[in-house]
């Protein structure tokens, strides 16, 4: 009469640790302690974290089916290196996400969140005064993921979050570009006043041009010459078209992950 219960709470406890495992190597591959290209091995990190090796195979599975690590055959499990390419395709993915948020957030916008995306954009301002990269960029996704989570679709929330995490784990050279700090927070500073103006269009232009901004800076000093403005094809970037109340979808969608200012 227990066989079955027992079994269902034994599956559910080792799903849970599961879980729990692939969010830790998850976070310690987002933070850098596993940087790209890194192998990652059962043995070790069973140990680690004081758990079996069944747990971390299956956060291995669940990391890879995330984008985060690849699994190659005799050979293991290695964090993903994202090549420029890649990278520029995501970004251009952002963009066009980042043009429906501001359409959405410009006509929904609360006096609440307006005062928090200001508190938000002032502390990232001070961390561009102290210097202090890390924060501010910790800051910078936190602005962009509450844009998103403010904008109330929850779909495309689960996507721009994946793709911010593939994103993490391209090479984040922005960030040691002094300069390109003061350049970014100001954008943010415009991005808040596009979007409590209460213009759609306005708001989703300052968006995709602010996405379009940062991956240029992010894939210039990640690989060290400048990347096509609408991404692997060289030409104009589009932008929304200023007359057009519809949105413009069109442009591939960029991002600056983890660590590229955007």
């Amino acid at each position: 009469m227990d066989a079955a219960p027992t079994s269902t709470i034994a599956l559910m406890q080792s799903s849970s640790l599961s879980q729990l495992v692939q969010q830790e190597i998850e976070r310690a591959i987002l933070v850098g302690e596993y940087p790209p290209g890194s192998k990652l091995t059962e043995a070790s990190l069973a140990e680690r974290l004081g758990v079996s090796r069944g747990p971390v195979r299956e956060a291995f599975r669940m990391l890879d089916e995330a984008g985060l690590v690849r699994s190659e055959k005799n050979r293991g499990v290695y964090v993903r290196d994202i090549p420029v390419e890649e990278a520029a395709e995501i970004f251009d993915l952002r963009a066009a996400m980042e043009e429906v948020v501001g359409r959405q957030l410009a006509t929904h916008l609360t006096p609440a969140q307006h005062r928090e995306l200001l508190d938000c954009v002032a502390a990232m301002e001070r961390t561009v005064q102290a210097q202090d990269a890390p924060a501010y960029h910790r800051l910078n996704l936190q602005f962009h993921d509450r844009l998103v989570e403010m904008a109330g679709n929850r779909k495309l929330a689960a996507i721009y979050r994946k793709l911010i995490k593939e994103l993490s784990l391209f090479r984040r050279l922005s960030l040691t570009d002094e300069g390109s700090l003061p350049a970014s927070a100001g954008e943010h500073q415009r991005i808040v006043e596009a979007i409590a103006s209460g213009d759609p269009i306005r708001a989703a232009r300052t968006l995709f041009d602010h996405a379009m901004e940062s991956k240029q800076r992010a894939l210039t000093h990640g690989s060290r010459r400048p990347i096509p403005a609408s991404g692997l094809d060289a030409g104009p970037v589009a932008r929304p078209d200023t007359h057009s109340p519809g949105p413009a979808t069109e442009t591939a969608f960029q991002s600056a992950p983890m660590s590229l200012t955007s």
